[in-house]
């Protein structure tokens, strides 16, 4: 079929044609947002799940929600480099002149200008947001990022209220912020929580975040929902597949389907991709078992291409060696002693750097303690296929795909 008309579309955070099995989430949000608009508190949201479930594609529908809803928002994805501070003072700023032009601030929203100067004379490195008014005295002065930016988000949320909106905070990939920056992420959030305001934050990361967010602080629980989403399963999977056809007067026979969420497991991200290597191979009006079948190796190679080979090129010999392991004792979660021993490792204390780094590249992350897992679906497969653990001391070299 025409590869122009393809509805499916596979890639880093796009919205699907059918964003399907998801409704319970966006309904959720919508009830905080008309919660906070009523002055009543609500938990923020941190959505976690693996790599290719469409956190970032559930990001973008919320921030749409929440400006239908009269919020202002700021949305940015977080790395490794991110200044936290700095990246929070810039997306203030965004939203405080989205509630009042600079020309026309009053009141609560020259209140928060002043507060968001102060905080920004403290950061290192000269970071000050351009606003043309007098830094405020005694509030987000102290050089103490979790009080400062309670005071910064204290105060737009005050300016919200003053200006009958709402204010919302959309962060991806939070699992990259340092221990003492959640720390005060989630200070802040219970600042604004204990005042009542219009402000929200909503995050998405990899599953390991509510254990990191109880570390930093152990009432995180009380402030934020960590809703988890994985893979569509029965009607919202089939439907991910089928109603963009539908939009197309296309239709797919039962069996292709089945094939296609056998082989997927319901990964949101594998669905596109196999629908959009289906539609391209398939002649109209129908895509069938045999279409789906000569696809096949076609969505084979793009995902270890694309998704997969991107995750092995981040990490060293020593640390490919480490996730080979992993995958060599089947389907996981997998104990760090059992990884050792696999290596030949004398103990896990052996290999916990190699355990550490891969972490914090974000190939693998730890549930509970002594627990590993990978953070994309199917890499131990495509591990066991193209690194195979080798014997010896030597690791094994990469094998082109």
């Amino acid at each position: 079929m025409d590869p122009i008309r393809n509805p499916y579309t596979p890639g880093a955070g796009s919205t699907p044609p059918a964003l399907t099995g998801r409704d319970l989430e966006l309904e959720s949000f919508r009830v905080l947002l008309a919660r906070l608009r009523l002055g009543r508190p609500e938990k923020s949201l941190i959505v976690t799940g693996l790599r290719g479930v469409g956190k970032t594609v559930l990001l973008n529908s919320f921030e749409g929600i929440a400006q239908d809803a009269r919020f202002v928002t700021a949305k940015t994805e977080v790395t490794h480099d991110t200044d936290f501070a700095a990246t929070m003072a810039r997306l203030s700023r965004r939203l405080l002149l989205a509630l009042s032009p600079r020309e026309r601030m009053v009141t609560k929203v020259l209140a928060a200008a002043r507060v968001l100067k102060a905080f920004t004379l403290r950061l290192p490195d000269g970071h000050e947001v351009a606003l043309d008014v007098d830094a405020a005295s005694g509030r987000a002065d102290s050089g103490h990022l979790a009080d400062d930016l309670g005071d910064v988000l204290v105060a737009l949320g005050e300016a919200a209220r003053e200006r009958r909106k709402g204010i919302a905070f959309l962060l991806d990939e939070i699992q990259f912020l340092e221990r003492g920056e959640l720390e005060a992420l989630v200070t802040a959030i219970h600042a604004v929580a204990q005042a009542s305001l219009p402000l929200t934050f909503v995050g998405a990361g990899l599953p390991q975040l509510p254990s990191l967010a109880g570390t930093a602080k152990s009432y995180s629980e009380r402030l934020f929902d960590f809703p988890r989403i994985g893979a569509l399963e029965g009607t919202p999977a089939r439907a991910a597949l089928e109603l963009p056809a539908l939009e197309e007067e296309v239709t797919w026979e039962g069996s292709a389907v089945d094939e296609v969420l056998r082989f997927t497991e319901g990964y949101p991200y594998f669905l596109q991709e196999y629908g959009k290597h289906a539609w391209n191979v398939a002649g109209y009006p129908a895509i069938t078992l045999a279409d789906v079948q000569e696809a096949r190796p076609l969505v084979r190679l793009q995902l270890d291409e694309n998704f997969f080979r991107v995750r092995t090129g981040r990490v060293t010999r020593a640390e490919l060696r480490y996730v080979a392991a992993m995958a060599s004792l089947g389907a996981g979660p997998y104990r760090t002693g059992e990884i050792a021993a696999r290596l030949g490792a004398r103990g896990p204390e052996n290999v916990a750097p190699l355990r550490a780094r891969l972490i914090q590249k974000g190939v693998i992350y730890s549930p509970e303690h002594g627990v590993n897992e990978f953070t994309v679906p199917q890499f131990d497969d495509y591990l066991r296929r193209n690194h195979p653990l080798e014997d010896g001391s030597q690791p094994p070299r990469a094998r082109s795909l």
